[in-house]
Parts: structure tokens; C-alpha cells; sequence
């Protein structure tokens, strides 16, 4: 009998999940493969949106959870984070016996998972490497790239600058996103099915989305994590301007989510909006679907870039978090500005819905990822053969 591959796959944010979710579903029922599956860091903690709950729900097996995030949210925490995580995940690795490790994207925690797997001698393949931001995912998601054996990236640029970075061009796969494959079945039906407010809470008032809304998800950015009070209070402002519903989402566990938190609630006290309501996290499905009938999207969140662009929703990116990142035709950029914020707001609610992009793939990422896994001969350092 054929022995089955053992894949770890490692989540350790909320984002992370819907990153990769339709390729553990196909990991899982692949013939050849055995799913590993780890949950760490943030993806635990109820702050930000206990996403473990979501993947349990979905009847995924969790292998491991390791607990290694240190509160502060400033720069310091996250660096010892991600030592804790080393740690925590070698332990994990030494006890499960993966054949081959997975990292997906460019958070801090993700460069635990890659150092543990790199010096344990672990294949490790990673998931939306070679994309471009300025900040500090482009440090990591590049340092990770040089760790990994596999490359499953979004894109054909990614591929391109993957493979100049020094990658064997037989080793990198443009395997699309996996949250597009998400995307594809939201799109086949897009109708708002549930009530936000009954299914996931939140706090606020409950605005009729009947007549549309807006999405708002701002994270803080690492290298400029001293102004994200700043930063939230500018798009506050602006979208104090909008009478439609909001819909905000709590930010990531980042250098400066402190700050963004603070600026939120403080707004909220002080102002005591009737037109906004603020949730901490949505099943992948559901907030795709919220996505699609919105009005657009709001902040600095990749979701704009990626699924976004497939879906054909308007997007107004704030800031350099999404910086020189490949973008369909729904995104407008602006600057921390308020004025600028609100112009642009105007300007969409005034043009026709932007036409969908298939610039992060078609909707088979998890199936390509999933056979790629199997069917891949097992290394674990660079060759120079090409």
C-alpha cells in the first residue's frame, strides 16, 4: 500500500485561512496526501476573531495549536513572537513528522514556520511568494522565498520575479490564489443569504444594508505603526461625510493595531455613529458575498487587491500597505487624507462597477496546489541544475 505524504500546513491569522482554505479541502481529499494540520498565533485568540473556531466548524482535524503571540503589538513583541513560534513549531514538526511543510504569505508569525521547517531539513513549499509591497511582507515574504523549496505563487508576475530572485524556474507554480477559488463560488451566487448582525454580533448600531453599504478593513502598517492612530482617525473622518451604512472590521494583530483599536473606539464614544456597525471576523464565504454587494471596499486590506479585482467590487486603497502590489481595474489609490478619501468615494459611487480581473487566477488554485504537493519529488535544499 502506498504511503501517504504527510502535509503541515501552518495558519496563523485569520487571513491566512481563507488564503489557503480551498487547497487544505483538496489536501484532504487527495488520495496520496495526509493533511497536517497546525494552528498558531493570532488565528487562537478571540481579539481577533478566534478564526480556529471557523476552521473546526468547517470539520478540518487540527493536529497542533501553539500559543506563542506576545501581547504589545508594537515592534518588539512581534519579533519575539516569531522566535516563540520557532521554538513551539520545531517541537511540532519533530513530533508530527511532516514530508513537506506550508507557509502561506508574508506575516511576521509565517518566517517561524519557514526557519523551523528550512533547519529540520523539511521540504517547504510557500503560497503567494513574489509579490511586491515596499514594507515589511516584502521583507518577509521575500526571506521566506529563500527558505523555500516550492513556490505556489498567485500570479505570473510573482512567477517572473520569484524565478529572478535566484528560484528554479521548475520549482515555481502559478497555481492562481487559493482565496480566488473562494471568490468563484461566491460569484456563482452572490446573494446576500444571511443577516450580519444575528450570525456574527458586533458591536453598534444595525444599519439597513438594504439600499447598500460599505466595507471598511484597515490594518496599521509595520514601518509606519507610530501614526496608525493617525491614520484611522483620517479615514474616520472622511467616512464621517458617507450617510450609507459601514461596516468595519477590527484589524489585524500588527506594530500599531493598538492604535488603530484606540482610534476606533475613541470615534465610537465620542461620536456614538447610528450608520456604523464593527465586527471582528466572518467566515471567508460570507464575507466574500458581503463584499460583492457592497458599494466598495474601504482601507488597506489585500482582500481589494486580490479577491476584490476577481469580483469587479470598487475598492479605495489607503496608504502603502498594498504598495506596487499587481492590481485589476477596481482599485483607486489614495494617500492618509481625508479630503482625498471622500474624492474618491464620489468618484465611484458616480461610475459603473468595475469589470472583473482574473490577475490572481480562476478559481482551481487548491486542486493545482494539492496535486502539485503530491506529485513533486521531495527536496529540501537549492539545486544549481538550470
Amino acid at each position: 500500500m502506498k504511503t501517504k505524504r504527510k502535509i503541515a500546513v501552518v495558519i496563523t491569522a485569520r487571513p491566512s485561512y481563507s488564503r489557503i482554505k480551498t487547497a487544505l479541502k483538496a489536501i484532504q481529499a487527495h488520495p496520496d496526501l495526509e493533511l497536517q494540520l497546525i494552528v498558531a498565533a493570532s488565528a487562537l485568540l478571540d481579539r481577533y476573531g478566534s478564526a480556529v473556531n471557523y476552521i473546526e466548524n468547517d470539520g478540518f482535524q487540527i493536529a497542533a495549536k501553539v500559543f506563542n503571540v506576545l501581547e504589545g503589538e508594537n515592534l518588539t513583541a512581534a519579533a519575539k513572537t516569531t522566535g516563540i513560534g520557532i521554538l513551539e513549531l520545531s517541537t511540532v514538526f519533530d513530533n508530527l513528522k511532516p514530508d513537506i511543510v506550508v507557509t502561506i504569505a508574508d506575516r511576521f508569525e509565517t518566517m517561524a514556520t519557514a526557519v523551523s521547517a528550512s533547519y529540520m531539513n523539511i521540504p517547504l513549499a510557500h503560497v503567494q511568494g513574489g509579490e511586491v509591497t515596499g514594507n515589511i511582507d516584502e521583507k518577509v515574504r521575500h526571506a521566506i522565498t529563500k527558505l523555500s523549496d516550492y513556490h505556489f505563487v498567485a500570479s505570473e508576475d510573482a512567477r517572473q520575479r520569484v524565478i529572478k530572485l535566484g528560484e528554479n524556474p521548475e520549482m515555481v507554480f502559478n497555481t492562481g490564489c487559493p482565496s480566488i477559488d473562494l471568490a468563484a463560488g461566491v460569484k456563482a451566487n452572490p446573494k446576500l443569504n444571511f443577516d450580519p448582525y444575528l450570525k456574527y454580533g458586533g458591536v453598534g448600531n444595525k444599519p439597513d444594508l438594504s439600499n447598500g453599504y460599505l466595507v471598511v478593513m484597515q490594518h496599521p502598517v509595520t514601518n509606519e505603526y507610530e501614526e496608525s492612530r493617525t491614520h484611522i482617525e483620517e479615514t474616520l473622518n472622511a467616512l464621517e461625510k458617507i450617510a450609507k451604512p459601514i461596516l468595519w472590521f477590527w484589524p489585524n494583530v500588527d506594530a500599531g493595531a493598538d492604535g488603530t483599536s484606540t482610534g476606533i473606539r475613541a470615534y465610537r464614544e465620542r461620536n456614538k455613529p447610528t450608520n456604523m456597525h464593527f465586527f471582528k471576523n466572518m467566515e471567508g464565504e460570507d464575507f466574500l458575498r458581503l463584499l460583492i454587494n457592497a458599494d466598495c471596499l474601504i482601507g488597506n486590506s489585500s482582500v481589494g487587491i486580490r479577491e476584490c479585482a476577481y469580483l469587479g467590487v470598487p475598492v479605495i486603497n489607503i496608504g502603502s500597505r498594498q504598495n506596487k502590489r499587481e492590481r485589476g481595474n477596481n482599485v483607486i489609490d489614495v494617500k492618509y487624507n481625508q479630503v482625498d478619501i471622500y474624492n474618491a468615494y464620489n468618484q465611484i459611487i458616480n461610475q459603473p462597477k468595475p469589470l472583473p480581473s482574473l490577475v490572481y487566477g480562476g478559481g482551481e488554485a487548491g486542486i493545482k496546489i494539492a496535486d502539485l504537493l503530491a506529485t513533486n519529488h521531495l527536496v529540501f535544499h537549492k539545486t544549481i541544475n538550470y
